[in-house]
């Protein structure tokens, strides 16, 4: 499976990432456990110089004890006994602040009971010189401090052992793991600025492309901007150059009926007046020509405000005749204010009315309906994801006309299709094609829905405000 390059960058940062969180957390775990080392260490160091001096006040204050048991002079009862028993309290009380450790502890205790013993042997020396079993009694009683001072002693040492064990495990493991770490994050900088390097070649390729492309492109508008105004011009000349010969035609037509129609047999008659009628439709043919040529041509100076409900009223207002013919009645919701071009606009919606008027039922009324909704353009359909969150305006306009298929939804928009003959509606089959063509340049949209004989369904779906394409 192809992995994008994206992707595989995204992934080796985070690979990167996670080496250099995991090397942080290795480093740290050892300065934690280099520090507690340290600290136990000098824990240690503490403990021993503190039952150091106690043994050697001890030992002090006891050699002195024997010095005066020998010689009996006072001197070497100076300090005495009980500022050199205050100087071991002071001591025992360091040592008790910095040990926390239970069974330090625990020792602490003994060691306090066999120092009270060993204070009043001491004493009991200094006051006597004749009583020799103090001195032996001082003597065990000395030994067993020694053995659990060194009992203490030996249990810092093992403690600070396991500390030193752990702390060469973790800088045994430390060294190889930065290294593989700092490797790896080598590697995917490396493998990341190369990726990175030939993507924005790439993105400049793509980039130059892009521009040669839009070069083109433009080129292709201009020339078919320039094809679409000679076609106009084309549309334009020609459909004059048409109507002169149909002016003449029909000019003709009407001075040889008024001075020869009692004379042409009846037969040639009907021949005049059909031809007549032909250039009649012809001529209702090119000026229909003319105005889808025209129609949907929208440039930003011709947009303006445009009043829907007030266009509405003058679109009904030129087909009034032509509603009262068929008894029609036309019900409109209010409509808001858009940006378009007003005479394009209404030609679209007098095309729409027209239509319904022309293919009315006859065995009833006409009804029309003009419903509006305004909408999201994702609510409203519309593809473009720029456009999603603007505004537009869904206008039904609805009739109880006599309807078509709905396979012919789509055909109906498209020039010359009609869905009925010339001699049962009058028409060209241009009118709904121009309507596509102009909600479409008012970047909108036109659909039908119907039902034979039940009526049909105009969909007329505008912006509020005509945007600019990027």
């Amino acid at each position: 499976m192809h992995i994008s390059i994206h992707k595989k960058i995204r992934v080796g940062f985070f690979i990167a990432f996670t080496a250099i969180i995991g090397a942080s957390v290795v480093s740290y775990l050892i300065a934690k456990n280099l520090m507690h080392n340290a600290s136990r260490l000098q824990h240690a160091v503490e403990v021993s110089k503190r039952l150091e001096h106690i043994s050697r006040h001890l030992k002090d204050a006891e050699a002195a004890i024997r010095g005066f048991n020998i010689t009996h002079q006072q001197e070497f009862l100076h300090p005495s006994m009980t500022e050199r028993s205050n100087l071991i309290e002071k001591e025992y009380r360091k040592l008790r602040q910095i040990i926390d450790d239970p069974p330090q502890q625990r020792n602490l205790d003994t060691l306090k009971q066999l120092l009270d013993i060993k204070y009043g042997q001491l004493v009991t020396g200094a006051t006597d010189p004749n009583q020799e079993i103090s001195v032996k009694e001082g003597e065990m009683a000395m030994d067993l401090i020694d053995r659990k001072m060194q009992d203490m002693i030996d249990i810092e040492e093992v403690q600070l052992t396991e500390k030193s064990r752990l702390f060469q495990f973790f800088s045994n493991l430390w060294i190889p793991v930065v290294f593989i770490i700092s490797l790896i994050a080598i590697i995917i900088g490396i493998y990341s600025y190369v990726t990175l390097n030939r993507e924005f070649r790439l993105q400049l390729h793509i980039e130059s492309r892009m521009r040669s492309y839009q070069r083109e492109l433009q080129e292709n508008i201009n020339l078919l901007n320039k094809s679409n105004q000679e076609l106009e011009q084309f549309a334009y000349v020609a459909s004059h150059d048409l109507q002169e010969p149909l002016r003449k035609i029909s000019t003709f037509s009407d001075r040889l009926l008024l001075k020869y129609r009692d004379e042409i047999p009846p037969e040639a008659g009907q021949l005049i007046d059909r031809m007549v009628s032909a250039v009649g439709r012809m001529r209702v043919l090119i000026n229909d020509l003319l105005i889808f040529s025209r129609a949907g041509r929208i440039t930003p100076d011709t947009i303006a405000q445009v009043d829907l409900n007030e266009l509405l009223r003058d679109v009904l207002g030129d087909l009034e005749v032509s509603l009262q013919e068929k008894k029609g009645t036309v019900q409109q919701d209010q409509l808001p204010v858009i940006e378009g071009i007003d005479t394009g606009l209404h030609q679209l919606f007098q095309n729409i009315l027209s239509n319904s008027i022309k293919f009315a039922d006859p065995e009833r009324p006409l009804e029309i309906s003009i419903t509006g909704q305004i909408l999201s353009g994702k609510d409203a359909g519309v593809p473009s994801e720029k456009k999603a969150d603007e505004k537009y305006i869904r206008i039904r306009v609805q009739d109880n006309g006599i309807g078509f298929d709905q396979a012919y939804a789509d055909r109906i928009f498209l020039i010359f299709q009609r869905l009925h003959g010339v001699s049962e509606y009058k028409g060209t089959g241009i009118g709904l094609a121009i309507c596509k063509k102009i909600a479409e340049a008012h970047q909108g949209y036109i659909s039908a829905e119907s039902i034979p004989g039940e009526g049909a369904t105009f969909i007329i779906t505008l912006p509020l405000k005509q945007l600019r394409e990027d």
